[in-house]
């Protein structure tokens, strides 16, 4: 017994055959006429005068009257014709239809009943399996039951014998239905009117029968059915359609003279003579069914194309009803009921296999969605950025949020916020979480600032394997020999691959090691740690470190890959080493790129969550912004910019203030993705202003001095400066500028007028008050229409640096024309390092400058916009698995320490409800 898959391709038409698992499948062609797949069922002729014995039956090698073959030319034709107008918008594009077949012969019933449930198993797979477009299957009577005809997808079936279609069928929804092919084909083989005809249906076959007689009385006709039994067929009848493969006979005298018998199966006419019986027209009904059933997988397929071409969203709002004062982020959180996440899905055009499901309100998107959304154009593009912050953070991520509720719930434009995921690290520690605030927040908050879908997780899984992978190699390369490794040649030229393979020496120089294993905590005792002084290494000790998991180069790599491919290239390609010779060591020399692909295989994709007011969000990677570039995924924004379609907007954030977050976005991330923003927005707030303008420090977890919370033009005027040169910057590269100023209660109108005249003045496009956090989307539909007018002017953009420049020379000019240094001062380490990377052939990458994100310069306590400083530069490291270089500027840790007080003081779980109580 065997399960066979047969597939045919409409297109150019050779015949292969390929193999998968246990099923045979073959690739059947059709420019010329389609062979009938599935049963080749004929009609033949009884005439008068005919011998003793007279048979209706299989006749392989009649093709039918002159009139069939017109139809069925004609059908042919008509699929050809519908292909190419197809394959106009969509060169690539082949309507494929699969025909599940069960056993070698029909009639060993018993054992195709025990295929039942693999019958089932691969159908699921050629439901969710996008390149088919049509499902037939050809299976013994046994099997066809109404589970296994019912697992067929409705918009696959293209024999129409699914309860769904059937109920269309019946009840006039030709339109959505698939109509048999079986039963057309003998619908159209007979006159256009039937009107006082009785055709009788002889048979067991449910669905063709059911078809059968809908059309019939459709057409006028009277429909009578029964089943193999002499005794039902003693009724006159002017058409006798025989429907399914059961051995019988049929006594002559049961037909009128002249009567029509269409054969749709291996039926048997008695011998008997008859000499009334007149005719019985010989038709090729199965040969029109299979034309027919080509026409309907080509229906299938236009519907598929149809369903492809980008439509407006039908995106249901989710209702905010602020109050005053504010309640606490967890609070508002709560009292708003997510939609479920494949609800949302569906609104923004994704299909039921383009997302996997983690619990009730995420979903992770699959990356196939790229390719059937390549031909859409990409929607607008803009980039929120900052001023130089206070250690509060002056809500980049509650802009963006509010902005992109105010342009989908109260504009009705499609727009998406791509958010970074954000590190458990200063969740439990200073900072909090990144979920936004008040009434523009991504919901539930307590899932977007934890584990959320693992993905850092699996960056720590695989980051500290490829740590675990060094030090294992450089133990055993000191302490076994050749010989125990299996290799017992002195000259390489006789080594065979297989023992080329299984041991190189990479005589590692462990003083060059810059791979550190990471953990997504603050702990600033792991800043410097030994390892190896456990008597089982073997005095292999060495002094190490730990970052954050976020600054690993694996998260950086996620945040820019494009696809499986190039990332399992980038991650074979991270430097972990050199060599005593100085040559770099890569994770593809340690032989673990494929395991550290296989730890990465689903974090590459986003995730799928929703803002307060029910707007899209996808929450994807999440790069330290001082090591790494501090942005979002690339994946995520082009994925976004394609659902969003023209004329809508992607909302994305970048790190920390302009001069770092911004900066990267541009010469690092844009140069990657091939992506052009339209538009900055620039996120300032008045306390930050006063800061910058002279106030008192700000310190998180200490109640604000009264300069930031009674008014003072003067502080926010001297701050502008810290504005103006943000401003500054993003016209370095061609960009349009709009200023949101997040106002807060504390903020009164003088000082917020005062603040957006001097953007304006500085060269902003428009500045706007935000209101948010109070009000939801309502309080930035200003700030929409704002960045909806700058994204319509001209866009010039470009870049800082050309990357043909020397390492030292990008540095330069990073270090003066966005932080207003006067120079750089390399370190003899730093000098080192950039000579290497130059001989080891890096030095065509971009720059990505590690710095504290507390002021311009490299001096935390240096507010506004210090000059004539000369920026130090400590240290060179390298990501090129990633492709950039990173110096540091100054003291930069990689792993943050946790503060007197950290934040997970507060945190706590009840038992009994499993809520957690003062996250935020």
């Amino acid at each position: 017994m065997r399960l066979s898959v047969i597939r045919g391709v409409c297109r150019s038409f050779p015949t292969r055959s390929v193999s998968r698992s246990r099923f045979g499948v073959r690739i059947l062609g059709c420019d010329r006429e389609p062979v009938p797949l599935g049963s080749c069922n004929w009609t033949s002729n009884i005439r008068h005068g005919s011998s003793s014995r007279i048979r209706v039956g299989k006749h392989p090698n009649r093709t039918g009257s002159p009139g069939t073959e017109v139809a069925i030319r004609e059908s042919i034709q008509k699929s050809k014709k519908e292909i190419a107008a197809l394959q106009k918008s969509r060169p690539a594009f082949n309507p494929v239809l699969a025909i599940i077949q069960a056993g070698e012969d029909d009639q060993v019933l018993e054992m195709n009943k025990k295929i039942a449930a693999e019958v089932v198993d691969e159908i699921l797979k050629l439901n969710e399996d996008s390149k088919v477009h049509g499902l037939v299957l050809h299976l013994p009577e046994a099997t066809q039951t109404c589970k296994v005809l019912n697992t067929v997808k409705m918009e696959k079936d293209v024999d129409g014998v699914s309860d769904i279609n059937v109920g269309r069928l019946v009840q006039g929804d030709v339109s959505e239905c698939f109509v048999p092919p079986l039963a057309r084909a003998v619908t159209e083989l007979l006159d256009k009117s039937l009107e006082g005809i009785t055709v009788l249906i002889v048979g067991e076959n449910g669905p063709l029968e059911a078809a059968l007689q809908c059309l019939i009385q459709r057409k006028g006709g009277v429909a009578m059915s029964c089943v193999w039994n002499s005794q039902n067929l003693q009724k006159q009848a002017d058409i006798v359609v025989l429907t399914n493969g059961k051995p019988g006979e049929i006594p002559p005298i049961c037909m009128s003279p002249g009567t029509t018998v269409i054969n749709c199966a291996a039926a048997v006419v008695s011998e008997e003579p008859n000499r009334d019986v007149e005719s019985i027209a010989e038709m090729g009904v199965g040969t029109l069914a299979a034309a027919l059933r080509m026409e309907n997988v080509v229906e299938s397929s236009r519907r598929w194309v149809e369903q492809q071409r980008y439509k407006q969203w039908n995106i249901r709002s989710l209702k905010l009803q602020p109050v005053s004062p504010v309640p606490s982020d967890i609070e508002i959180s709560r009292g708003q009921v997510p939609k479920p996440v494949d609800l949302l899905a569906k609104e923004i055009g994704l299909f039921e296999d383009e997302i996997e499901v983690y619990g009730k309100a995420k979903a992770k998107v699959r990356l196939s969605l790229l390719e059937r959304l390549k031909e859409q154009p990409d929607g607008k593009y803009v980039l929120v950025a900052g001023i130089t912050p206070t250690p509060l953070g002056e809500g980049k991520s509650t802009v963006t949020i509010g902005l992109v509720q105010a342009l989908t719930a109260h504009l009705q434009v499609n727009s998406f916020a791509c958010l970074r995921q954000p590190s458990q690290g200063p969740t439990f520690g200073v900072k909090g979480g990144a979920a936004g605030g008040g009434y523009a927040q991504v919901i539930p908050m307590e899932e977007f600032n934890l584990h959320l879908t693992g993905d850092i997780h699996a960056i720590t899984a695989a980051n500290n394997l490829l740590a675990a992978a060094i030090d294992a190699r450089i133990l055993h390369e000191s302490t076994q020999s050749d010989k125990r490794l299996g290799i017992n040649k002195s000259d390489p030229s006789t080594l065979t691959v297989e023992e080329i393979t299984s041991f190189v020496r990479l005589d590692i120089d462990p003083a060059t090691i810059t791979w550190q294993r990471v953990l997504d905590t603050n702990d600033r005792f792991l800043r410097k740690i030994t390892v190896g002084q456990e008597n089982t290494e073997k005095g292999f000790i060495r002094q190490t470190q730990f970052d954050i998991a976020v600054a690993s180069e694996i998260m950086a790599i996620l945040a820019l890959t494009d696809g499986l491919a190039d990332m399992k290239d980038r991650l074979g390609k991270m430097v972990v080493a050199s060599d005593k010779k100085g040559h770099p060591i890569t994770a593809e020399d340690l032989g673990v790129t494929g395991a550290l692909a296989v730890l990465m295989k689903d974090a590459i994709k986003p995730t799928l969550m929703q803002t307060l007011e029910g707007s899209p969000v996808f929450v994807h990677a999440g790069p330290f912004a001082n090591i790494a570039h501090g942005n979002s995924s690339v994946l995520a924004d082009k994925i976004a910019l394609k659902l969003v379609g023209e004329g809508g907007f992607v909302v994305t954030e970048a790190g920390f203030g302009a001069d770092i977050g911004m900066e990267k976005f541009f010469n690092i991330k844009c140069r990657v993705s091939g992506l052009r923003p339209n538009v900055v927005v620039l996120v300032a707030t008045v306390r930050a202003l006063k800061m910058h303008g002279g106030g008192p420090n700000v310190s998180a977890g200490a109640p604000l001095a009264k300069e930031y919370t009674d008014e003072n033009l003067k502080l926010v005027a001297d701050g502008c400066c810290n504005l103006q040169k943000q401003i500054q910057i993003a016209h370095h590269f061609g960009v349009p500028v709009v200023v949101a100023l997040n106002v807060f209660k504390t903020d009164t109108k003088a000082e917020t007028d005062l603040v957006c005249q001097i953007a304006k003045d500085s060269g902003a496009s428009d500045a706007v008050p935000c209101y948010h956090w109070a009000k939801g989307g309502k309080g930035s539909v200003e700030l929409a229409k704002a960045v909806r007018e700058a994204a319509n002017q001209q866009n010039s953009f470009q870049f800082l640096y050309d990357l043909q420049l020397p390492i030292v020379e990008k540095i330069r000019t990073v270090a003066q024309k966005v932080y207003g240094a006067e120079d750089i001062e390399l370190s003899p380490e730093a000098q080192t390092k950039i000579d290497r990377y130059t001989k080891q052939g890096f030095g065509m990458l971009p720059i990505c400058m590690a710095k504290t994100h507390l002021s311009l310069s490299h001096q935390p306590e240096k507010k506004g916009v210090p000059t004539g400083f000369i920026l130090p530069i400590r240290d060179v490291r390298a990501s090129i698995g990633a492709g950039f270089i990173y110096p540091l500027v100054g003291a930069m840790s990689t792993m943050p320490g946790l503060p007197t007080r950290p934040c997970f003081y507060d945190i706590d779980l009840d038992p009994e409800t499993e809520q957690i109580t003062g996250l935020f």
